[in-house]
């Protein structure tokens, strides 16, 4: 059991969808033991609201819990151990999504609507703080979590990637867990409540673990494709080889010019970057012919 002070008395098979194989037929199976406490010292709507950020938003668990799944389910040819890297990441993170929408529910204890209207009432302060309640919390999802994130926009899989291309997905992981970790972070600061914050906390390691595991995946993927550059069997004869290692500065000043990606050698070890102070254009003017008539486009002012 875990209490909120984060002291760990034992240790209990947490509750995520566990994969396993049995019988030849693999499965999810859900325990009713949380993977981390998800205690409150008193509910909080407002704190509610802005955990939803990290429950439906962007970069939430909702979506690295769907996108690590994704990615799993799609690895093809002999690539089973980074399979089971993206099922079992995957997988915690449903347990994640659980601790998260159960902490935001105890949040939401004792602030019925009704209750609200006596507070804003009885005094103006309390009225103005409670003003920061997400309504949908009690009109639509009865005092529990959602789908959305801390301004209730619907959570989408538009924010995900499952591209099929591991390299370029696990640098995607990567962005994922820093951004998730970072607001974790934030609602960190945000929050006095000491039981929260300890559940926060296992969030943050746990986010600490990942951004390791995949940035050690990419290194192996790296070392094992002898290049960077994704995608690395593309073959390079076939791009502008000229301009593939160019810094173009675009701006006023020339601070850029003293970084590592404008000059030396490049990550990839092919080339040597190469800082272009004033680039100029490679091709002519961008000229498009007349629309057809039908089309109603403004008419030309000169003949081409």
């Amino acid at each position: 059991m875990l209490f909120c002070n984060g002291f760990l008395h034992r240790m209990q098979i947490w509750a995520y969808g566990n994969f396993e194989v049995q019988r030849g037929n693999k499965m999810f199976f859900h325990v009713k033991e949380l993977q981390y406490e998800a205690k409150v010292s008193q509910p909080d709507p407002i704190f509610a609201k802005q955990l939803q950020e990290v429950l439906g938003g962007q970069w939430g668990e909702i979506s690295v819990m769907m996108q690590y799944l994704f990615q799993g389910m799609n690895v093809r040819g002999g690539n089973k151990k980074y399979r089971d890297l993206l099922m079992d990441i995957g997988t915690e993170e449903i347990a994640h999504v659980e601790i998260l929408a159960t902490l935001i529910a105890r949040l939401l204890d004792n602030t019925s609507l009704e209750q609200q209207e006596s507070a804003y009432q009885s005094d103006p302060a309390i009225a103005a703080i409670m003003g920061g309640m997400n309504p949908q919390h009690a009109i639509v999802s009865g005092l529990g979590a959602m789908p959305a994130d801390s301004v209730g926009n619907r959570w989408t899989a538009d924010y995900i990637i499952s591209s099929g291309n591991l390299l370029a997905d696990f640098r995607a992981n990567l962005t994922a867990e820093s951004q998730g970790r970072l607001q974790v972070a934030r609602l960190y600061e945000l929050t006095d409540d000491p039981c929260v914050k300890d559940t926060l906390s296992f969030l943050l390691a746990r986010d600490t673990a990942h951004q390791n595991q995949w940035i050690q995946a990419i290194r192996e993927i790296e070392s094992k494709s002898g290049d960077v550059v994704v995608p690395t069997t593309f073959p390079r004869s076939k791009e502008k080889q000229a301009v593939a290692y160019d810094f173009y500065n675009t701006s006023r000043g020339e601070a850029d010019a003293n970084g590592p990606w404008a000059q030396g050698i490049a990550p990839d070890g092919r080339g040597q970057f190469r800082y272009i102070s004033n680039p100029g254009p490679y091709g002519g003017p961008a000229k498009l012919l007349p629309a057809p008539e039908d089309v109603y486009d403004t008419p030309p002012t000169k003949k081409y």
